[in-house]
């Protein structure tokens, strides 16, 4: 159940407003095309509980930055 998730996940984030806040943003970076929003919500829950801290997770779901085009 995604209860048991989220209460994974408050174990190594202790504020229930920032869980709320990274896992809408992972959501929105690990969702894809023609899947189910929830399926994505639940293994973003996952990675949080399973992972060791909030660093750790954070640093998996940022960006890599892409080099700038310019207009010739």
């Amino acid at each position: 159940m995604r209860s048991d998730k989220i209460f994974g996940a408050l174990d190594r984030v202790q504020n229930r407003y920032k869980l709320c806040q990274l896992t809408a943003q992972a959501t929105r970076k690990f969702h894809r095309p023609n899947t189910r929003v929830q399926e994505t919500m639940n293994e973003v829950l996952e990675r949080f509980s399973n992972t060791g801290s909030l660093e750790k997770a954070r640093a998996n779901t940022q960006e890599i930055p892409v080099a700038q085009r310019h207009a010739a």
